[in-house]
């Protein structure tokens, strides 16, 4: 597997004679309810970068298992970064690269839409700053068009499409016998799932006493976990790998 902290600085040398992409698997620690890991996010961006690699030979950068929590700070394990102290760190991690040679990226975001603000303002000084190429590949957004035909339930946390997900790719690490099911605390004109036509307020994380309301009932999980299934999430899976492989072609200029 061409992890790029596996190598020895000659064979990176020698990767760079010819390529300048690598992929840059970032997640998050924190809760996913009573039946899933707290790296949950990390372990689903890591293996998308790890199967794209199989199939297209580009490097894998070193994973980032630390991620923007606030609101998950509710029930332990959980570790919250400051959003502006991960921007610079994930912009200094490309300027290095970028010196090296590595002059196209494409970062794997495995913690939905709470990652990405912070990576979004990254990316965009990274590309200002270093005359880089950059994609931005986020699973929740990548997969809205099978999702429907899969028969996944509202976009929530450790809900059915996330652990399907985990069902697939390490269900040596989930619990489904501990999963609960719970609303998605559904508020007017607020609807954060990437499908949604509806009008809605912007994302902000939930306050720490609505998590704790959660917490209380479900653990830490909304939506419905109870009906992941692994066939679900390996069909979910290979259709992220086929999709962050065509973006891994477009930044080489293939496609």
């Amino acid at each position: 597997m061409p992890w790029l902290h596996h190598m020895r600085w000659p064979e990176v040398e020698k990767y760079l004679q010819s390529r300048q992409l690598i992929l840059i698997p970032v997640g998050s620690t924190e809760q996913h309810g009573r039946h899933a890991p707290l790296g949950t996010d990390s372990f689903i961006a890591i293996r998308l970068a790890e199967d794209a690699s199989r199939e297209t030979g580009a490097l894998v950068a070193p994973p980032l298992f630390l991620g923007w929590s606030p609101h998950h700070m509710v029930l332990p394990g959980t570790i919250s970064i400051d959003a502006e102290v991960l921007s610079n760190l994930v912009f200094l991690e490309i300027e290095s690269l970028a010196h090296h040679g590595f002059a196209r990226c494409a970062i794997v975001n495995g913690h939905r839409i709470t990652n990405l603000s912070w990576l979004q303002i990254a990316a965009q000084r990274a590309q200002s700053e270093l005359d880089v190429e950059l994609a931005l590949f986020d699973p929740a957004y990548m997969s809205r068009e099978i999702v429907a035909e899969l028969g996944f339930g509202p976009f929530g946390h450790a809900e059915e499409i996330e652990t399907s997900h985990m069902l697939h790719i390490h269900p040596e690490l989930v619990n489904l016998e501990e999963a609960v099911d719970g609303s998605y605390g559904d508020r007017p004109l607020y609807d954060i799932d990437p499908r949604s036509t509806k009008d809605t307020l912007a994302y902000l994380p939930s306050r720490l006493s609505e998590m704790q309301v959660l917490a209380s009932k479900t653990g830490g999980s909304s939506g419905h976990p109870t009906r992941a299934r692994a066939d679900l999430g390996r069909q979910l899976h290979e259709h992220l790998v086929r999709r962050l492989i065509q973006v891994t072609r477009q930044l080489e200029g293939l496609e």
